[in-house]
């Protein structure tokens, strides 16, 4: 098996997959800007979740959508498919299309709380029957033997069941398990608990002392930048970090490149419109253009006049009139 997670430099970071955030477009300018400097990967890349059901049994056009979830370009690596579902055998067969696809390797969602997700008892609904999660962990190994398999999951449902439901999944052996440190009753509502996130690295090692478990335990949630990061990994002692919020109207937010730390708005605003124009190129066909605009909040703020120039990008409805509405904005404030 080709596990590309023993590879990564320590500290490494992840990005999160966001749905409707992290698609095919925005995960490719993430990996144009965030990559400049960095001579080995040292942050993972995630699709959107897709539905293993979806992939399945859909009719062909409504696979067809989901196979463009599945999109990505050789800049993004290693990437990581992300799948959901309920049904062992819908996850084998989702991971051998990973396989297929060139992935580097294939994530279990465990912890959306999507309602419709968890009607399906996919997603955090996982986290009450670990028998089932235990079993579409090795129906993923199964389906996609060459490919490592990950989990994304949280602290537990309605409250914090850590010490019971970390170790049914390390049994089952995962490459990585990414511990958002928040049930899923408490959603993003409360600051995550980052000294579960050192638990749940206590119980790996104490796991490791009678086994040969080498799972690796990645943190989730809270996070502001490479630096806070970098802060909680130590604290806790995780070998790396997932950033998710972070990453709005903020691309470049794994480089170490100073140039884009310290970007100007006019650049800013040009990687908006690349951005723009990019995600009607790939998903324009699919995709609703007003999803854009979560972006456009994200990379329109802080300096004179954003909040206007924000009015304005609002009633878009193409890339096109996005970027006319940049550039006369430009012309009238010649910002820095």
């Amino acid at each position: 098996m080709q596990n590309f997670w023993k590879k990564l430099p320590k500290p490494f970071f992840a990005l999160a997959p966001l749905a409707n955030v992290t698609d095919a477009a925005f995960r490719q300018v993430i990996a144009k800007y965030s990559k400049l400097g960095h001579p080995v990967s040292k942050f993972v890349m995630y699709t959107e979740f897709v539905s293993a059901d979806g992939l399945c049994l859909a009719p062909e056009e409504g696979r067809q959508k989901l196979l463009r979830d599945l999109k990505y370009s050789e800049a993004e690596r290693p990437i990581v498919a992300q799948f959901f579902t309920a049904t062992p055998e819908h996850m084998e067969k989702a991971a051998a299309l990973a396989q297929e696809l060139g992935f580097d390797g294939v994530d279990i969602n465990m912890g959306c709380p999507d309602k419709t997700i968890e009607k399906q008892g996919a997603g955090a609904k996982l986290m009450q029957t670990p028998q089932l999660a235990t079993e579409l962990i090795t129906a993923a190994k199964r389906g996609a033997p060459n490919l490592p398999v990950s989990v994304k999951t949280r602290l537990g449902y309605n409250k914090d069941i850590l010490e019971e439901w970390l170790p049914a999944l390390l049994g089952a052996e995962p490459a990585a398990i990414i511990v958002h440190a928040r049930t899923r009753k408490e959603m993003s509502k409360v600051p995550a608990r980052w000294e579960r996130v050192k638990r749940a690295v206590e119980i790996r090692d104490n796991l490791q002392r009678t086994t040969n478990n080498k799972t690796l335990i990645v943190g989730n949630g809270d996070l502001k930048d490479l630096a806070d990061a970098e802060q909680k990994i130590k604290e806790s002692g995780a070998d790396g970090a997932m950033l998710g919020r972070a990453i709005f109207g903020n691309p470049w937010l794994f480089s170490n490149s100073y140039e884009l730390r310290n970007i100007g708005v006019e650049k800013k605003l040009a990687i908006e419109v690349e951005h723009a124009k990019l995600f009607e190129e790939l998903l324009g066909d699919i995709k609703n253009f007003a999803i854009m605009k979560k972006h456009f909040k994200a990379y329109v703020e802080g300096f004179p006049g954003a909040k206007e120039l924000r009015m304005r990008l609002m009633k878009t409805t193409s890339a096109a009139e996005a970027e006319k509405v940049i550039n006369s904005w430009l012309a009238e404030n010649n910002p820095i």
